[in-house]
């Protein structure tokens, strides 16, 4: 898989645009657009992804899937919540996912518990 920058930087290319010209299609909440030396710090995976806002505008921009992107930067897609999901639907999604890419079951070791000393 792609990163996200990888992904943003291709979606570009086919775009056929600059960074500059690119960057001043993506507004910050306050209306500012992004700088270019932002937009080539994400395409090089040097800064970590944006928030949901900006990630958004890129999907919308470039045509691209958010979904991808979301995955692509270890996020959760705005419409998820961890608050509305039970403990047994994130439990089914983890396993189905992970069926999906066709890896084994996760687990987790428990710690020892040291025994106090004397």
């Amino acid at each position: 898989m792609k990163t996200f920058g990888e992904l943003i930087a291709e979606g570009r290319k086919r775009a056929k645009l600059t960074q500059r010209e690119f960057a001043q299609r993506i507004k910050m909440e306050d209306g500012r657009p992004i700088s270019a030396p932002y937009l080539n710090d994400l395409e090089h995976n040097l800064r970590k992804p944006p928030r949901a806002h900006l990630i958004d505008q890129f999907a919308a921009e470039l045509n691209l899937e958010g979904d991808l992107l979301y995955f692509a930067a270890s996020r959760l897609t705005p419409d998820i919540e961890p608050k509305d999901a039970s403990e047994d639907q994130v439990l089914a999604a983890y396993r189905a996912f992970r069926k999906e890419l066709q890896l084994p079951a996760r687990k987790i070791a428990k710690p020892r518990s040291s025994a106090p000393k004397r």
